[in-house]
């Protein structure tokens, strides 16, 4: 059964995660946590987003993100770039 659609709405705060494979780490060293806020910076300027909470652990990442309607498909896809090179 699918998951019911969110309710989305301008000033709406959103509870984001993302947990590695496995619960493998994702972070790895103090570099790559500071990549990642410095990623999720530039996600910020491009979107709009007003990020409350951010929790950064080995195997994962939370935050609370306050952004316009529709704008939150970030996704993890930029860390996964630089991660690769």
């Amino acid at each position: 059964m699918a998951r019911k659609l969110r309710v989305e709405y301008p000033g709406a705060v959103y509870h984001v995660m993302n947990r590695g494979d496995r619960r493998e780490p994702i972070f790895h060293d103090d570099a790559d946590r500071q990549r990642f806020v410095s990623t999720l910076g530039e996600a910020c300027g491009k979107t709009g987003w007003q990020v409350h909470a951010l929790c950064l652990m080995p195997n994962h990442w939370e935050q609370n993100i306050m952004g316009r309607s529709g704008r939150r498909r970030w996704r993890s896809t930029p860390k996964g770039l630089w991660r690769k090179r």
